[in-house]
């Protein structure tokens, strides 16, 4: 289809022919992702025709179609300049319906839509499409949505939607745009968790789509089984707009707030995210995926509110050290070693983990109690070097030597904080060469021990470790 011919039918304000091209051209190009600059004017032109057509009161269908346009073209960064005018973000925004005085669907009405809302909510999602596209691939889009106060509207879209309660991807698009401008822009992830109903309208999103039942004010109730296998699984949707949320949730809790309703929701999170550990997906690996973005969110979560994870009741067959539910630290812990077993991406995929099993375990006592009887239970094999064998703790003892060095001081500070921070202990159970690394950057290659104050209760060495030890 040449661009020339449908620039023509623009000019003409013939609907019908303008739809019938576009949905030719969209057809041709729905899998394209890079374009030929020769025809880099006629894009930018194309742009600029399709934003006049969608600011007359064209037909829904015309709009879904020439936004579907729209989305395709915005894959291309050098054409975006048109769209990313205040002008082009503002008329996108209000396609898109975002903002206080959206005409949204109701709710509460009947779940039967119309012919006319449903093409309607085709226009909704295609306008966010476009957004998500032109604001990750345009500096100056991202700086006009800051100027237009775009996240504010989303959050009170949200807020006028109940909380995810609009159809799934008019949400999930919602989250995901609110989740690009607060990644790619600090004044307006700051701006977010100031805003006293963000965070609220975020944690309403997650207890819808994971179907929380508050048992108490820090405790969600376990869902009923469904099988041997435990609760249902998450459903693929309510999954999809769960990791969309805890991933802007990630974003505003990378800025620090001392305000008391702030740790009264950071608690509520904390909870959701035990909830959530203790849950599956639909597959193996959307599981670990929704669990990756808990684990990134809890590392962000002062570690005090952390006590939320074991202060429940314990359930019969839960894990628990000194009458404190262990469950999702088990979770955790599983979730560490398969990171460790995959043998890749360990700088993304293991880190994480690593560190917030470490800050946990430095500031909750049971916590790195029952880590520890895990990880570093009492010594016996004293035959074989300690990184040689197919436990968790050799395991990373072979990561404490490994080429990348944020990799190599996880894994370290991790078993040196399960060791209280004693040198002896840690050399005990990883050798003196693994540990060499960590001791010299913390000047403790002499012994001694770190900063942190732990309790007394020191372990006892196994008969086998003492006839070893010379």
């Amino acid at each position: 289809m040449e661009l020339r011919v449908i620039l023509s039918q623009i000019e003409n304000e013939n609907e019908e022919e303008i739809e019938r091209l576009l949905h030719e051209y969209n057809t041709e190009n729905c899998r394209t992702f890079s374009f030929e600059q020769k025809e880099e004017d006629s894009r930018i032109r194309l742009c600029r025709a399709l934003l006049e057509v969608l600011v007359r009161a064209a037909q829904p269908r015309c709009q879904s179609t020439c936004l579907e346009t729209l989305r395709i073209l915005s894959r291309d960064k050098r054409v975006l300049g048109p769209v990313s005018t205040r002008d082009g973000i503002l008329t996108l925004a209000r396609l898109a319906r975002i903002g206080p005085d959206d005409p949204r669907t109701d709710t509460d009405k009947d779940d039967k839509q119309t012919e006319e809302e449903q093409q309607q909510e085709v226009v909704v999602v295609e306008a966010l499409k476009c957004l998500c596209n032109v604001v990750f691939n345009s500096t100056q889009a991202q700086q006009v949505g800051a100027d237009v106060q775009l996240a504010q509207g989303l959050c009170a879209q949200l807020q006028a939607a109940g909380g995810g309660a609009a159809p799934h991807e008019v949400s999930l698009f919602s989250l995901r745009l609110l989740f690009l401008l607060s990644a790619l822009r600090t004044d307006v992830r700051g701006l977010l968790r100031k805003e006293p109903r963000a965070m609220a309208l975020l944690t309403d999103v997650l207890v819808r789509a994971l179907d929380v039942r508050w048992a108490g004010r820090y405790e969600a109730a376990p869902p009923p089984p469904a099988d041997r296998q435990g609760p249902p699984p998450i459903p693929a949707q309510e999954n999809e707009r769960t990791m969309e949320a805890l991933k802007v949730l990630f974003n505003i809790t990378l800025s620090d707030s001392s305000d008391q309703d702030a740790e009264h929701q950071l608690r509520l999170l904390v909870a959701i995210m035990r909830h959530l550990l203790l849950l599956r997906t639909l597959t193996e690996e959307k599981t670990e995926e929704v669990h990756s973005h808990a684990v990134n969110l809890l590392s962000n979560i002062p570690m005090p509110c952390l006590d939320v994870l074991i202060d429940v009741p314990v359930q019969p067959g839960q894990e628990q050290c000194g009458g404190k539910n262990m469950a999702a630290i088990q979770v955790l812990l599983d979730f560490m070693e398969k990171r460790v077993d995959r043998g890749s991406n360990y700088k993304e995929g293991l880190t994480p983990v690593l560190s917030l099993l470490a800050e946990s375990s430095r500031h909750h006592r049971e916590i790195r109690k029952y880590i520890k009887a895990k990880v570093l239970p009492p010594l016996k094999d004293v035959k074989n070097r300690p990184e040689v064998g197919s436990t968790i703790r050799n395991k990373l003892v072979r990561l404490m030597t490994h080429v990348d060095m944020g990799v190599k001081q996880s894994a370290a500070e991790f078993l040196f904080v399960l060791c209280k921070e004693s040198v002896d202990n840690l050399v005990k159970y990883t050798g003196y060469g693994s540990a060499a690394g960590l001791l010299l950057s913390r000047g403790l290659l002499g012994g001694g021990r770190g900063e942190t104050q732990y309790s007394e209760d020191e372990d006892s060495d196994t008969e086998e470790y003492k006839e070893a030890k010379p």
